[in-house]
């Protein structure tokens, strides 16, 4: 009986560090994307998943303009916004 609890305690410890090495850092970063994706506004500097760096010029809902170029203008998905440019890079760039 003793062995039983054994191979028990070994599942519950090894589900225990697949949660805190895998499933809650992957939830965090999830959570993080989500929560800059909703902070998007009108002016942001903006680098795309495809490596655009761009302006948000107009959003609605999920789709967004950017202005990659002067009078240059491209409609994507909110989604394709990989980070938004540090403020250093805004006064720089």
């Amino acid at each position: 009986m003793p062995q039983q609890y054994n191979i028990i305690l070994i599942y519950i410890i090894l589900f225990a560090l697949l949660y805190f090495l895998l499933i809650r850092p992957q939830q965090v970063q999830r959570r993080r994307r989500q929560e800059m994706l909703s902070k998007l506004k009108k002016g942001d500097r903006v680098v795309t998943l495809g490596g655009f760096h761009a302006t948000i010029v107009d959003l609605k809902d999920e789709v967004l303009t950017l202005e990659i170029a002067p009078n240059v203008r491209v409609k994507a998905d909110r989604s394709a916004v990989s980070y938004v440019r540090s403020k250093q890079e805004k006064e720089d760039g």
